[in-house]
């Protein structure tokens, strides 16, 4: 495949996504003003869902880097642009940090009249962890460190298309390797600060492996249908051949199983257990309508696409495989809606009409956002030394 690369110029899909984000999202910070509770519950879901795909999205190009993986460069630069979305979603969180009080149980548990006395006991011992400064202060130390790795990384890459410098291959290489097992801490106590802490007594210490199982699945998901709908001159997946949609296509598959897996060690755990702080968070889930929600998120997260991915050809075909990853998202997001609801409501499985709107609107401000720092660079590393090596990428045999 010979290599004709050209900066990134832009398109009306940068105005539209933008024009889109601000105005669904505006659409869903309104309704807050008409049934706030409601509201703020389901911003919460696609901001978390959102926030998520961002740093598996960073986490990712960052195992690549420290993999040394090579077939993967022809697909790096929309990588890093998912990656260097991290700091939009510190903004988006603001909406989440002014309102903690409507959401989170732990910040006035006195007047919440939901905990016995015992529960009170230990929420006042959690309270140098669980308390509004500390909240926000986390918050922010999240998205700010993730933001200076992706914007490095970024930096890094972008620097090379000008100087060729390989040294700088090694620089990413380093980077990426040595931040890594600090990102996992990141990604971790922000499932259990944004998630986990809506149910302030319950605990679980693979929760944050759950959340990134399923971030990370959908990460690649996005990934995928980006790379398929961008195959045109001068876009971001013009160099991207069917053996690297394949790759994508048994990363996807590799997940469905992670999240598989992790999801029933999780309960098991718990349910064997049987510890009063730690089970009622699934019999809330195991009754009246929401046992129908985990049993339909049982078949669709992980039933359906695993028996859908094992096929080869499937994984070959982009645009078939794109249509699996729209479904992927699809059932992260029911995933995330799980984990939160039930908070809001343990009977009834009622969607908020805000939801649509939030989650629209969060992923088009994240669309333009990216497009936006990908303007005027190549769309492919184009002084990778490996790059060469990827173009002509074969499955092994």
């Amino acid at each position: 495949m010979s290599l004709d690369a050209e900066k990134y110029r832009g398109s009306g899909l940068f105005a539209k996504a933008l024009g889109l984000g601000i105005v669904f999202t505006g659409i869903a910070l309104a309704a807050i003003l008409i049934d706030r509770k409601a509201a703020l519950f389901s911003y919460l879901v696609a901001f978390a869902n959102w926030a998520g795909i961002a740093m598996g999205s960073l986490i990712l190009l960052m195992i690549f880097h420290a993999f040394r993986a090579k077939w993967m460069v022809v697909l790096r630069r929309p990588l890093e642009a998912m990656a260097a979305t991290v700091p939009l979603f510190l903004l988006l969180a603001i909406p989440v940090l002014l309102n903690l009080g409507d959401i989170y149980a732990w910040v006035n548990p006195e007047g919440a009249g939901i905990f016995t006395e015992h529960e009170l006991h230990l929420l006042h011992n959690k309270h140098g962890y669980l308390n509004t400064t500390f909240f926000v202060g986390r918050t922010v130390a999240y998205f700010v460190i993730a933001t200076l790795v992706a914007w490095r990384l970024f930096g890094l890459s972008t620097r090379q298309d000008v100087s060729g410098d390989p040294s700088l291959t090694q620089k990413l290489r380093n980077l990426g390797t040595g931040a890594l097992p600090l990102m996992a801490v990141v990604i971790t106590f922000a499932a259990f600060d944004w998630l986990m802490s809506l149910n302030p007594i319950w605990f679980s210490t693979i929760f944050g492996v759950y959340y990134f199982a399923g971030s990370f699945w959908s990460t690649i998901a996005v990934l995928i249908i980006v790379l398929t709908v961008a195959r045109d001159k001068d876009s971001l997946g013009r160099f991207v051949g069917v053996e690297h949609i394949h790759n994508l296509g048994k990363l996807l598959f590799a997940f469905t199983c992670f999240w598989g897996y992790i999801g029933f060690s999780q309960m098991m755990l718990i349910w064997i257990a049987g510890l009063p702080e730690e089970t009622p968070f699934y019999i809330v889930r195991m009754k009246g309508q929401w046992a129908g929600v985990g049993i339909f998120l049982i078949l669709g997260h992980f039933v359906v696409p695993f028996a859908i991915l094992l096929m080869r050809d499937i994984k070959r075909k982009p645009v078939r495989l794109s249509l699996v990853a729209g479904w992927a998202l699809l059932m992260n997001l029911l995933d995330v809606f799980w984990l939160v609801m039930p908070t809001y409501d343990a009977v009834k499985v009622v969607p908020h009409w805000s939801l649509l709107f939030g989650y629209v609107g969060l992923g088009a401000l994240g669309v333009a956002f990216a497009l936006w720092k990908i303007r005027g660079h190549y769309t492919v590393p184009v002084k990778d030394p490996f790059l060469g090596t990827s173009l002509r990428y074969r499955q092994p045999t």
